[in-house]
């Protein structure tokens, strides 16, 4: 604590002029009494050695430090426990206190700096930079970083997951945009390089050894807890979020890798070299290129590769999104090819069957206008289906009806919707009488089984069929409803023949004589 030289001042007056104590001292100025005793020391006064005071804790110390030095990690709560069973009895609050006091601490460690020759390493490691809202979906922003570790080039490009496709996919453009391979690539110890280590024993990730032997490097993973020995690419990530991420404007992630790119190429390159500071980094990467190992003719393959149960409906769900797929397709399993653009559906003899743009939004249907096109086709073809298979087995004489009107050249689909609506309203049985009668007229057509069923009814007097259910009540559904006389209307319209079938169309005949003009442009038939 720094105080001004009147308070100095004031406390050398209280204490050889006016003889108080530094405790007084200390309470009337306000001020720690460390500080009252550190000025009197600098003015000649002896530092008053006080006697450590006596603790519940001493009884039990050497049992404390004689654990402590075979158990330096042993938590307090613990050897509480354990001092509790010898007798303590103080509170853990307190005991927390002074094994603070008394843990060894661990010795400090000396680390060598590293160096290494031209071409010979580089470190790789992913930094999380937040994250990106593509419409629904909440993706994490990564960056992928590859340094060399003798010229300190960074290479820098964002992804939008840490997953195996995308740590490839930056390897591949980090060795492209060296224009060669390091001989040894040290990893943290991420999934995508060590799945399991116990010691020195190492099980590397498979599909790692396979991309490392197709472009002849060694994947070296670092030691646990050794943060020095991959220090340049954890600087690297550091002087990322500083001087290019920090307050950084972007359109999407092709917008920012753009300029992470052009960054890398320009203020990356232009700064000094730590091994040499009068080099900047790209003079030095000059003189390490040339050490580096050739690329291959063939890169490596670097799509994702997921097999996908396709339900009842025809799309293949992948990253979050729906992908349309042939209707023959349901009920399978099938393979989705995806690259950074678009993806490919292949089914099991590993044939292509769709190719979509790929999205990364969330919930979003991609369709091939053909898949849903066919589809609704091959549903409309089966409802008319349906409707012959239920006639055919209500009506005995439908097959010879349909038949003949398909001969007359109706259209089927109109005529089979009539019928099936005169079957709801009429009944098998009345609709079965109505298309002999029909048959025997040779007039084949749902207007001439409407006017016979019309015709029975009126003669049975009945009541007119219609399309709803009646009311629950019975009073509203016994009740008998007596047609009005279309003679009453004569004076109204001028000249009105009453008792002309033509003239006195109800409303299906009507609809029915609508709905076959509109589909098939002529005029309907009796």
């Amino acid at each position: 604590m720094t105080i001004s030289p009147a308070t100095e001042a004031d406390i050398l007056r209280l204490h050889y002029v006016e003889k108080w104590k530094m405790g007084t001292i200390a309470r009337q100025l306000q001020v720690h009494h460390e500080v009252v005793r550190r000025v009197l020391f600098q003015s000649g006064v002896p530092k008053l050695q006080l006697l450590p005071r006596p603790s519940i804790i001493d009884g039990y110390l050497a049992f404390i430090l004689e654990t402590l030095e075979k158990h330096p990690t042993l938590t307090a709560s613990r050897l509480y426990e354990m001092v509790c069973t010898r007798g303590y009895a103080g509170s853990i609050h307190h005991f927390r206190h002074l094994i603070a006091l008394y843990r060894p601490k661990p010795a400090a460690e000396a680390y060598l700096r590293l160096r290494t020759l031209p071409g010979e390493q580089a470190q790789v490691d992913w930094g999380h930079f937040g994250y990106l809202h593509i419409g629904k979906a909440k993706r994490p922003l990564m960056a992928f970083v590859m340094v060399l570790s003798y010229s300190r080039k960074i290479f820098l490009r964002f992804y939008l997951n840490a997953q195996m496709a995308n740590f490839l996919r930056g390897h591949v453009a980090a060795f492209s945009y060296f224009g060669g391979i390091p001989k040894v690539l040290l990893y943290d110890n991420l999934k995508s390089a060590t799945l399991e280590r116990v010691g020195d024993a190492i099980r590397f990730n498979p599909e790692l050894l396979r991309f490392a032997a197709h472009y002849r490097y060694e994947p070296r993973p670092v030691a646990v807890a050794r943060g020095n020995e991959k220090g340049r690419v954890e600087r690297a990530i550091r002087y990322i979020r500083d001087h290019f991420f920090a307050a950084r404007q972007f359109k999407d992630r092709d917008d920012l890798n753009a300029q992470a790119l052009a960054w890398c190429e320009g203020p990356a390159s232009r700064r000094p070299c730590p091994e040499d500071t009068v080099l900047s980094v790209s003079q030095v990467f000059d003189t390490e290129k040339s050490s580096l190992i050739g690329l291959p003719d063939n890169p490596y393959p670097t799509h994702e590769r997921v097999e996908v149960k396709i339900g009842k409906t025809p799309y293949a769900r992948f990253d979050l999104n729906d992908y349309s797929v042939p209707h023959t397709q349901v009920r399978r399993t099938l393979t989705v090819i995806a690259e950074p653009q678009e993806i490919a559906i292949l089914d099991g003899a590993g044939k292509e069957i769709a190719r979509h743009p790929r999205s990364y939004d969330k919930g979003q249907q991609i369709e091939d206008e053909a898949h849903i096109k066919t589809l609704v086709d091959r549903k409309a073809a089966a409802k008319h289906h349906r409707g012959q298979d239920r006639l055919a087995q209500a009506i005995p004489c439908a097959k010879r009806f349909l038949i003949k009107a398909a001969e007359r050249q109706y259209v089927l689909g109109v005529i089979i919707k009539n019928l099936l609506h005169l079957l709801d309203r009429y009944g098998a049985a009345a609709l079965e009488a109505g298309m002999s009668y029909a048959l025997a007229k040779d007039v084949p057509h749902p207007n001439t089984v409407w006017l016979y069923l019309e015709r029975q009814r009126e003669e049975k007097h009945g009541l007119p069929a219609l399309p709803i259910p009646l009311p629950s009540d019975a009073r509203v559904r016994e009740q008998i409803i007596k047609p009005h006389s279309l003679a009453d209307y004569a004076a109204l319209e001028g000249e009105v023949q009453v008792n002309t079938p033509r003239e006195n169309k109800t409303k299906i005949e009507t609809e029915t004589e609508t709905e076959t003009q509109t589909l098939t442009g002529e005029p309907t038939h009796d």
